[in-house]
């Protein structure tokens, strides 16, 4: 028998009928709480551990990584914004999917900023080569998230 079911049968064994089904209910809550992950927003990224599903590099640079989750709430963490808004383009659903999640690591500041509404500069030298660092507030020379997925993807791979 899985955990899970037992944690779930348990107190029903012991406690009347009438209250099994509230019981069934807060244990698969706390289950599901004791996960670790949140259900919105950026998740913690193993640095030097996880890898981009898209390319398969091991995440290591904190300025350039990335993440989406998305509408099931599935976190996605890549270690360049091209490998997301490249991953991104082959899915069933985009940015713009309600509950579809974007971040993006900010370059300069640190922690997580939304990839849509940030600022990019373009010429950084970032892991994979798109050449984009996301920034919180505009600077000189940076683009729109708009400008810089087009020019991701007009340059391609």
């Amino acid at each position: 028998m899985k955990r899970r079911r037992f944690l779930e049968i348990l107190p029903a064994v012991t406690l009347g009928p009438c209250c099994r089904p509230l019981v069934g209910v807060a244990a698969g809550w706390s289950l599901a709480a004791c996960s670790g992950e949140p259900s919105s927003g950026p998740i913690q990224v193993k640095w030097d551990r996880d890898a981009d599903p898209r390319c398969g590099m091991i995440i290591s640079d904190k300025r350039f990584a990335a993440q989406i989750r998305d509408p099931q709430g599935k976190a996605w963490k890549f270690d360049d914004i091209g490998c997301a808004i490249f991953w991104l383009s082959q899915r069933p659903f985009n940015e713009e999917t309600p509950n579809t999640e974007f971040w993006v690591a900010d370059y300069r500041m640190g922690g997580w900023i939304d990839a849509r509404q940030a600022h990019y500069l373009p010429g950084k030298k970032s892991p994979m080569g798109y050449q984009f660092g996301a920034v919180a507030r505009p600077e000189a020379d940076a683009v729109s998230y708009r400008e810089m997925k087009e020019r991701i993807l007009a340059r391609g791979q």
